[in-house]
């Protein structure tokens, strides 16, 4: 069987515009987003009334003068992103999606090298942008979501809106025939980055719809579904497979309140997916064994379900519903797909949420590819594997190694154009033939199934040629109990005979800890000896070459992007351990 190939039918679409204006037809009477009053009550906007309102602020802003321009947006995820996002997209000009968690010189070195001319944002950046006045550009236009009316230099979000609505509501539809270039830039994206600078990734709507398209091929989702959109939206990650996926389908979207209201937001919305990373589910599931292990009766309630689960399945009969019924409800009780990328996950996770009637399907992606490459699907799901290419896209392994793995080459519509204003940084990313190197190293086996294995540039190669992936040796320190997270790395040993060392950064689970100690607050000395003995299992499972030699204890979280991922050498290079 080819696992290339889509298996559902595949709605043609080459840009944002064309994918909305299908989706107002078909889903007329459709909840595009669920928002939530200010008395509590939830608001239903349509899909017709979601891309009026959506004209309204295109019009607005060629009004102001942004025909052709960059226009940055930056704030929470909201209804008021999502619509900036597809106003600009709809013919204006190029949309620039800021991290909202970046300080304020960094904000405003991403409007100064991008060119950007205006930027819309909500109340969480005001104080921010006006720390970063200084650095601004003066004709730098500021549109505030919360504001109004127009206050100094910061235009009303919502009086710009009344105005555009107010020009078409006078017959003047022109704004629905401005052109789009589908392969031109559109998207503007400064990758976070977890190994050194961001770099500007440019991205057509043609990238982006082929990617919504090719997945739609292989991972079915109905006008009934709903999602929860957690993840921040300036990523594309968040923004091509949760929002815009959804939105092509006909689903509807939700908006997470926050990180610790996600339980409350999870009963209130009642979602049936959402996409998350490794870390969060990692979180999720230690919870639910903690709960069950609380009592013997519910740890033995816990093994019996997983056991009659398998049985009833190899049976042909699902019943995890009903088995596992409390934890789902914990998840608003509908949940049914769960989409997770970005880092490596324990296979027991992945096995238990399927177990738990929630299945989680891995991908391997890039923001140069819009995002998704490789993932799993509604015919496959595997516990220790990316899945397989989507259809339409090529993979290769370039150069591999007697264990077959080398560095992952991509071709297919869905790879960016290039990255903003540097030719020599986007030569080194493209081969003679064309195909996009990842700087990722993985394998594929007889099936056709990849394995992600980690980043060439973290590779540590030993004075005999060996190579040792620090994602590996991090994989069985992070599912050590007693970690919590990890950073390894090498270290020449330079004025010694020995070979290169294997070292460690290590945060710990003090909650873990604490709990072999029997809830006594343990001391320094206590945890550097929990933490040995995690290293010394550890190196028990590993060859001898890749023992941990050396570690350090960390005080304090590692420094992280906002999805999530730890970056590597931000860490490396800080003092934050004892």
């Amino acid at each position: 069987m080819d696992n290339n190939c889509a298996f559902y039918e595949i709605r043609e679409i080459e840009n944002f515009r064309q994918l909305f204006e299908q989706s107002a037809a078909l889903f007329p009477g459709r909840p595009a987003f669920r928002l939530k009053g200010e008395n509590g009550s939830f608001i239903d906007i349509t899909f017709p009334s979601l891309l009026k309102t959506v004209y309204s602020l295109s019009r607005a802003m060629v009004d102001l003068g942004l025909s052709g321009k960059k226009i940055a947006v930056i704030g929470k995820n909201s209804f008021n992103w999502c619509c900036t996002y597809l106003a600009v997209t709809f013919g204006v000009g190029v949309i620039v999606p800021i991290d909202k968690e970046l300080p304020p010189d960094e904000i405003a070195n991403i409007i100064n090298i991008s060119g950007t001319c205006a930027i819309f944002f909500d109340d969480t950046e005001e104080e921010k942008l006006a720390a970063a006045m200084g650095e601004l550009p003066e004709e730098l236009i500021l549109v505030a979501f919360h504001k109004q009316e127009d206050e100094g230099r910061y235009l009303s979000y919502n009086k710009l809106l009344e105005a555009g609505k107010a020009v078409i509501n006078s017959g003047d539809d022109s704004i629905k025939e401005l052109p789009i270039d589908n392969k031109a830039l559109s998207v503007l994206l400064y990758t976070s980055g977890t190994t050194g600078i961001a770099k500007g990734v440019m991205l057509s709507q043609y990238n982006i719809c082929s990617d919504i398209m090719m997945l739609s091929g292989v991972v079915k989702i109905y006008p009934e579904d709903v999602l929860l959109s957690i993840l921040p939206l300036h990523h594309t990650y968040e923004c091509s497979l949760s929002f815009l996926m959804m939105l092509y389908s006909g689903g509807c979207v939700c908006f997470c309140e926050g990180l610790r209201h996600i339980q409350r937001n999870m009963q209130e919305y009642e979602p049936t997916l959402f996409v998350t990373v490794p870390l969060m589910l990692e979180k999720i599931h230690a919870r639910i064994l903690k709960k069950a292990n609380e009592t013997k009766v519910s740890k033995l309630a816990l093994s019996v379900g997983k056991a009659l689960s398998s049985a009833t399945t190899a049976l042909g009969v699902n019943i995890n519903d009903r088995i596992f019924h409390e934890i789902k409800k914990n998840f608003g009780g509908k949940v049914r797909m769960i989409i997770t990328g970005a880092a490596a996950i324990n296979p027991q996770i992945v096995k238990d949420f399927k177990t738990f009637g929630m299945p989680v399907y891995l991908g391997y992606g890039l923001t140069e590819c819009s995002p998704l490459v490789i993932g799993n699907n509604d015919r496959l799901q595997l516990s220790d594997s990316v899945g397989v290419p989507l259809p339409g896209v090529s993979v290769k392994i370039r150069n591999p190694d007697t264990n077959a793995v080398g560095e992952i080459l991509i071709k297919g519509p869905m790879v960016m154009l290039g990255y903003y204003e540097d030719q020599q940084a986007t030569d080194a990313v493209f081969d003679e033939d064309g195909w996009f190197c990842t700087g990722d190293l993985g394998s594929v086996d007889e099936d056709g199934h990849y394995r992600i294995v980690g980043r060439i540039k973290n590779v540590i190669v030993t004075k005999n040629g060996k190579n040792i992936y620090p994602e590996e040796v991090e994989y069985y320190l992070n599912n050590h109990p007693f970690v919590s997270e990890s950073i390894v790395f090498g270290s020449d040993n330079t004025d010694e005979v020995e070979d290169t060392t294997v070292q460690a950064k290590i945060f710990p689970d003090l909650d873990a800890i604490t709990d072999k100690f029997k809830n006594k607050t343990p001391s320094k000395e206590e945890i550097f000896k929990a933490v040995s003995d995690a290293v010394k299992e550890v190196n028990k499972k590993l060859p001898k070459y890749k023992n941990i030699r050396r570690f350090d204890i960390r005080d304090i979280e590692f420094v992280k992007t906002t999805t999530n991922k730890i970056k590597r050498y931000a860490n490396l290079n800080d003092s934050e351990n004892k």
